[in-house]
């Protein structure tokens, strides 16, 4: 491992796999996967079954309560936290103060006080803590901000965003943890985190007040009953009477889930695949978010998990003129292995950006594509992670720890907003110009 920067990995659930590919993959010749931490030992042995079975060596694995002393046996450079969302700062906060960078799953952590606690130890350590937002690597968002940076809509005043989460990807957020708000901060943290760091970094600013509406209107029992609709089963693998259930997930379908979630349960106590018309749903999935900016950009910003089709519908209006962009994005990593051997690899199915000028006629705007996650990307994002040489970036799309605050910002403050029905000033809550 000489010359070989040395990683560890907190959270070893599905979104862990991405990581440990890379690192023991593509990019081996510069990064060395050190150590590997979680509550449950049967999830860490099946992404080391996973190494065995393409010649690697196992990484050393420690219990959640060991996450210390992996850090002094294996002295990783860099500890990478894909836990649940709430525990983000405690593990960011342990790895700083014992020396290492952080590299974070979005969102950086879910409430106010925890985002502090990870302030402080930015300023007490002065280490790296990058977040890793995907998003900013997919082509066609690049060529969105490319557009506004030259010019395009002249100075950007307003945007109208809307984001849709359809049945199967939408729903699969209130089948799993996410759907307690106080594990993931709802979908204004966990998810939206993606959509207000696109918007921040389009236009180049970090929002100032925000007033948000929300509700829990499709999902939870309640609504089920109100529209005459009856689940008696609290989940749906194994379930006879979810078998013609559309909004069923079948652990048992996808080795994978099968793997790392259907075989822990009796480890960990954690049930993957729950019912989305049960209870305890404490996340909204209906959201209307307005902001202003520190640039005076209006923010106008929709989200709703039950849509019939998934992707965005955005537009930036400024001095000169608009710009849009619609995506419909396809979501195969739900689909049973069967079905996601033959469907797309990640990229959007469709996706088309229109200018139109002030006074002149509105044209399309070519659109560039690539394959693999999140509309292709994943693999940029890993390149510039984990590559011993990345492509310089002059966009900009490496996050900071401070993008990562400004985006949780924005779905805190709503949060807040839905909570107590009023304007909240995000300077108050947090300095994010110091």
């Amino acid at each position: 491992m000489l010359n070989r920067k040395r990683y560890a990995i907190v959270g070893t659930g599905s979104r862990a796999g991405m990581y440990i590919d890379a690192i023991t993959g593509e990019y081996s010749d510069g990064a060395a996967l050190v150590g590997l931490c979680d509550l449950s030992q049967t999830r860490m042995d099946w992404h080391n079954g996973g190494l065995k079975a393409r010649g690697i060596p196992p990484a050393p694995t420690y219990r959640a309560q060991e996450f210390d002393h992996m850090i002094s046996e294996t002295r990783p450079d860099t500890i990478i936290v894909t836990t649940v969302d709430a525990w983000h700062h405690h593990y960011i906060v342990r790895a700083l103060d014992r020396g290492c960078d952080v590299i974070c799953e979005k969102p950086l952590t879910t409430t106010l006080d925890r985002l502090t606690l990870i302030d402080d130890a930015m300023k007490r350590t002065g280490k790296s803590l990058r977040v890793a937002f995907n998003y900013r690597y997919a082509p066609a968002f690049t060529r969105f901000r490319e557009l506004i940076r030259d010019g395009i809509v002249g100075t950007p005043l307003a945007v109208d965003f809307s984001w849709l989460l359809d049945t199967s990807h939408g729903a699969d957020y209130f089948r799993r943890w996410h759907r307690e708000k106080e594990q993931s901060g709802g979908l204004l943290v966990h998810k939206a985190t993606h959509h207000f760091d696109l918007v921040n970094w389009w236009i180049d600013s970090y929002p100032a007040q925000v007033f948000a509406l929300g509700d829990l209107l499709f999902y939870g029992a309640a609504n089920a009953e109100a529209r005459g609709e009856h689940y008696p089963y609290s989940r749906y693998t194994g379930e006879e009477a979810a078998k013609d259930d559309p909004f069923a997930l079948r652990l048992d379908e996808k080795e994978a889930y099968a793997g790392l979630y259907l075989a822990a349960e009796a480890e960990t106590g954690y049930i993957r695949d729950r019912n989305v018309f049960g209870e305890p749903i404490t996340a909204e999935d209906t959201m209307a978010v307005s902001a202003r900016y520190a640039n005076g950009v209006l923010l106008s910003y929709c989200l709703v998990a039950y849509a019939p089709w998934e992707g965005l519908r955005v537009a930036v209006t400024g001095t000169r003129g608009r710009l849009e962009m619609d995506v419909t994005e396809t979501v195969t990593n739900l689909k049973p292995d069967s079905a996601a051997a033959a469907a797309s690899k990640g990229a959007f199915k469709q996706t088309a950006i229109r200018a139109f000028p002030m006074f002149g006629a509105g044209y399309e705007v070519d659109v560039p594509l690539a394959q693999g996650g999140h509309g292709g990307a994943d693999p940029l994002m890993l390149k510039a992670l984990f590559s011993p040489n990345p492509a310089p970036d002059p966009l900009k799309r490496a996050a900071s720890y401070i993008d990562g605050a400004a985006s949780i910002l924005l779905g805190i403050a709503a949060n807040m907003s839905i909570e107590n029905g009023e304007l909240v000033d995000v300077g108050e809550l947090f300095d994010l110009a110091g």
